[in-house]
């Protein structure tokens, strides 16, 4: 990991220190997903199978989860695994009904009533990616919310095996949480037919879910066409910042750490603290814990473009952490909370020594689908709110109408839209000549 002091650094290398990998979109990743895409638009399900032989090494014939594949696939899981998924479908499914937004009826003014009613996307795509691994916790955070805002169809897409099959323990956890419809596919065609549409799979109004470039690009790129769909957010790489005081926990802050290097080469892990020994003994046992893993040699690409960084005191990290706005923010130090005013931007954050960022890619209730590569500075986490659209109702007796007409005139005509003024006036005429 690189090692900065903070103090001693100008204005340009402060943003190379915290600068994330790059991105790649570059012209062949861009022309093959606009290939891949098209593809999908003219052919449709011909063109899914072709591209499904070509990049997951399956053929196949049925495109979608049949109901045999689901019973077969809850039969192949431990009852461990299922309890487990289950357990955690319901912490998620607590916390998100609770945060879910709520109608709002208010009088702005005298016979001014003013709404907010809430209206179910109708129909969403839930993408589960399933490269380096499976991730059916994924199927559960896309799942729930989705379920609690009461979409009318839910889709899920995840990448086929080789063996033809769906890994099983996605499969349960989409059932479990109420989805509609799986298809066997996964990267920028999945994301094509989600958008778009074909003889199989029902072209949805917006599409949720993490993936790799391809996916990434393709999501980019039918949110940029009218006749494409909404995503959630843009993504990127998965990071975590940990905040460390004199006093934490090296083997945690280490493990922590750890947790987000072995997603995959390009994730991207930060510690910052005022605290040189800290830093040092880190650094050591990043080393010790990163060699016991299977994942070590994905961990070890991804801590080559990690960060020690030293400041001054707990404010300046936090400074440090907003500027940065990382997905994952940990709170290592003796008073977590006392931070959490100070926190201006970040996905998800952890509080004290015995939160792990994994509760929070699992079980404890939270959301693991958040903004990552800086987008935390104007973008949330999935929530029920992102499946959700926001409807405004006003609605005016002819008294309201008397007391805030004038001033919709008024605005009216300092903007020369004779229409709207009239719109107004001609109202408030009629109601005049009645009295």
């Amino acid at each position: 990991m690189k090692r900065y002091a903070w103090n001693e650094l100008n204005e340009a290398a402060r943003g190379d220190a915290l600068a994330r990998p790059a991105q790649s979109r570059s012209a062949t990743l861009r022309e093959g997903v606009e290939t891949i895409v098209a593809d999908v638009r003219t052919r449709g399900d011909d063109a899914l199978r072709e591209l499904t032989a070509r990049y997951d090494g399956a053929e196949i014939d049925a495109l979608e989860v049949g109901d045999a594949e689901f019973v077969a696939a809850e039969g192949r899981l431990s009852a461990e695994l299922k309890a487990a998924i289950v357990e955690a479908a319901g912490r998620i499914e607590l916390f998100h009904r609770a945060a879910a937004p709520t109608p709002v009826a208010v009088d702005t003014a005298p016979g001014v009533r003013v709404e907010r009613v809430l209206r179910a996307i109708e129909r969403v795509g839930l993408y589960v990616p399933a490269g380096g691994a499976p991730l059916p916790s994924t199927a559960l955070m896309l799942g729930v919310p989705a379920a609690i805002a009461g979409c009318r169809e839910v889709v899920l897409c995840t990448p086929v095996q080789a063996d033809g099959r769906c890994d099983d323990a996605v499969l349960f956890a989409a059932r479990a949480t109420g989805v509609h419809r799986v298809f066997k596919l996964g990267g920028a065609q999945a994301v094509a037919a989600l958008a778009y549409g074909t003889d199989t799979v029902p072209r949805c109004d917006k599409i949720f879910g993490p993936g790799n470039a391809w996916v990434t690009e393709a999501k980019l790129q039918v949110a940029a066409d009218p006749q494409g769909a909404a995503i959630d957010m843009p993504a990127g790489p998965s990071e975590v910042l940990v905040i460390a005081d004199a006093d934490a926990n090296p083997i945690f802050v280490a493990a922590d750490l750890l947790s987000q290097a072995e997603h995959g080469p390009d994730s991207q892990v930060l510690l910052v603290s005022p605290s040189a020994s800290m830093l040092d003994r880190v650094a050591t046992e990043v080393e010790r814990q990163r060699r016991e893993l299977p994942r070590a040699d994905i961990a070890a690409a991804a801590l080559g473009e990690s960060r020690l960084i030293e400041v001054a005191d707990l404010a300046e990290a936090m400074e440090v952490s907003n500027r940065y706005a990382p997905e994952h923010l940990i709170l290592q130090v003796a008073q977590p909370r006392a931070l959490l005013d100070a926190v201006m931007s970040a996905g998800s954050v952890f509080l004290g020594a015995w939160t792990p960022e994994s509760v929070g890619d699992y079980c404890s209730g939270s959301n693991h689908v958040l903004p990552t590569y800086g987008y935390a500075r104007s973008f949330s986490g999935v929530s029920v709110a992102s499946y959700q659209k926001q409807i405004t109702v006003q609605e005016l007796t002819e008294d309201g109408l008397r007391a805030i007409g004038p001033c919709a005139a008024t605005l009216a005509a300092a903007e020369r839209l004779e229409a709207h003024r009239r719109a107004v006036t001609l109202r408030l005429a009629v109601l005049e000549a009645s009295t």
